[in-house]
């Protein structure tokens, strides 16, 4: 069997007397498309936190490839090949595509021009962000130098997946990529998760809607509690199956791996 490319062992977080994680487990596969899901104050959001170096747990371990990595900041899990797409997009509305998708990563120009005065080279960040937002079926977007706030919300999400899938190299993490979006705009968005993943991008994708975490995904983890309860197969279960287990209404399997 495959091993997995990110894996978490006995994770803990507390926020004073509150316990966000409690020796939580995870595994994520090459290739796959893994969905967490959980009620509201399960501790989704604490586990994709620490997996993005935006939270350092108290305890436990996490492995990249098997190396044991320690992420001090979302700059390390990016270092990393970790990227996440946070549910708010952390966008600047007033810049453009092109300055979005590059933030913090600008290409300076070569020689004097670059090192010193740190001149952006604007026609390789525009060269780059064509051929990303191209590969991904985004060229809808004419211009993209237009500021990201003219963008439909559809189209902001896709910019931010692309993004994401521009520079890592590792992982994805989507949070609740649709949870803002229309039908339609939906569609697109999840038409895009399937694209990143046909070229080969593990993506973990945290979602309230079953509908769309049935179509996409390979496997579920289901949290609750501030661990993993299970992980299941959306093939052999049931969406009602799904929401029972997260809840607590109905006793999930045991800890299996629905491969």
């Amino acid at each position: 069997m495959t091993d997995p490319i990110l894996t978490a062992r006995g994770l803990t977080k507390r926020y004073g007397k509150v316990t966000a994680l409690d020796r939580c487990d995870f595994d994520l596969y090459p290739g796959e498309i893994l969905a967490v899901i959980g009620d509201n104050g399960a501790g989704k959001s604490s586990l994709i936190k620490a997996l993005s170096g935006a939270v350092i747990p108290d305890d436990g371990e996490i492995k990249l490839d098997g190396s044991k990595v320690n992420f001090h900041s979302p700059i390390d899990a990016r270092a990393h090949g970790i990227e996440t797409v946070y549910q708010t997009l952390a966008m600047s509305p007033a810049l453009s595509i092109v300055d979005n998708m590059f933030m913090g990563r600008e290409i300076r120009q070569q020689g004097p021009m670059g090192r010193f005065l740190r001149r952006l080279d604007k026609p390789a960040m525009e060269r780059v962000a064509r051929e990303k937002l191209n590969d991904l079926g985004l060229m809808t977007i004419q211009n993209i130098n237009q500021p990201v706030e003219t963008l439909s919300g559809g189209q902001r999400q896709g910019v931010a997946v692309a993004r994401a899938a521009a520079f890592g190299s590792k992982v994805i993490i989507l949070d609740e990529p649709t949870a803002a979006l229309g039908v339609k705009e939906s569609r697109k968005v999840l038409d895009l998760i399937q694209d990143v993943k046909a070229r080969g991008m593990p993506i973990v994708l945290i979602s309230h809607n079953m509908p769309h975490v049935f179509e996409v995904a390979d496997r579920i983890h289901v949290h609750r509690l501030g661990k993993r309860l299970c992980v299941v197969n959306p093939k052999e279960i049931s969406m009602n199956d799904a929401v029972a287990y997260m809840t607590g209404a109905k006793e999930a399997p045991g800890a299996r791996e629905a491969a």
